[in-house]
C-alpha cells in the first residue's frame, strides 16, 4: 500500500476519533463495540486499526482530547491583556462549556464525565485526569494572584484556596449541565458574589 501523507494520516485518524465520540456519546465507552466503531468510520476493520490498536486506545484519546479542551482556555485567558476579572473568566469557562456541546452527533463535556469513571479502573487514565485537573489548579493560582495584584481579591487573599474552589466547581458545573437543570454565568456568578459579601 502506497504511504499516504502525514496530513491524510492525521484527517483520517481524527476521523475514526470522531466517529468513535458519536458511538460513545450514544452508548457509553463500555455498551460501545469495536464493531460499531468501525460501522460508523465507513472504514474497513484492518483500516481503522491503523489508526487506534484497540477500544482503550480510542477511549484514552478521547479523555485526553475532552479534558485538554479547558487548557487552550487558560492559555487565551493567561495571554489576555489585561487579565480577564474573575467574573470574565467564569463567564468563559460557562461558555467554553456550551461550545462543547454544539456538535450535533457528541458532547465532550459528557464524554468528560465518562471519562472520570473509567480513571477510577484504569491507573494510566486516573493519572491523565488527576494531571489535568492539578494543571487546572495551577492556572487558576496564577489567575488569582493577578487577581489580587490587580485588585479583583483582598490582599490577604488565599490564591491557592481560591485555585481550589474553583478547581473543585468545574466538575460540578458539567454534572449540573448534562444531569440537572443546567446553569448560566450569571447565576454562578452572583453566588459567588453572595457567597463572598461582594457586589
Amino acid at each position: 500500500m502506497p504511504r499516504i501523507s502525514e496530513e491524510l494520516w492525521a484527517q483520517r485518524r481524527r476521523h475514526v476519533l470522531t466517529s468513535a465520540w458519536s458511538c460513545f456519546a450514544r452508548n457509553g465507552f463500555h455498551a460501545t463495540s469495536m464493531d460499531q466503531i468501525v460501522a460508523a468510520t465507513g472504514l474497513s476493520t484492518s483500516a481503522v486499526y491503523r489508526y487506534f490498536a484497540s477500544k482503550d486506545d480510542l477511549i484514552d484519546a478521547t479523555a485526553d482530547e475532552a479534558l485538554s479542551l479547558i487548557g487552550g482556555l487558560f492559555d487565551e485567558l493567561l495571554a489576555a491583556e489585561p487579565t480577564p476579572t474573575p467574573d470574565q473568566t467564569v463567564t468563559a469557562l460557562v461558555a467554553a462549556l456550551h461550545r462543547r456541546g454544539q456538535h450535533e452527533a457528541y458532547d465532550l463535556s459528557q464524554l468528560a464525565m465518562q471519562a472520570w469513571t473509567e480513571a477510577l479502573r484504569r491507573p494510566h487514565l486516573h493519572e491523565l485526569v488527576r494531571n489535568y485537573y492539578r494543571a487546572t489548579h495551577a492556572n487558576f493560582t496564577e489567575l488569582a494572584r493577578r487577581w489580587r495584584t490587580d485588585g479583583h481579591l483582598a490582599a490577604t487573599a488565599d490564591t491557592t484556596a481560591i485555585a481550589t474552589l474553583l478547581t473543585t466547581l468545574m466538575p460540578g458545573l458539567i454534572v449540573v449541565e448534562h444531569l440537572g437543570d443546567g446553569t448560566s454565568a450569571a447565576q454562578l456568578i452572583a453566588g459567588l458574589h453572595g457567597l463572598t459579601g461582594t457586589r
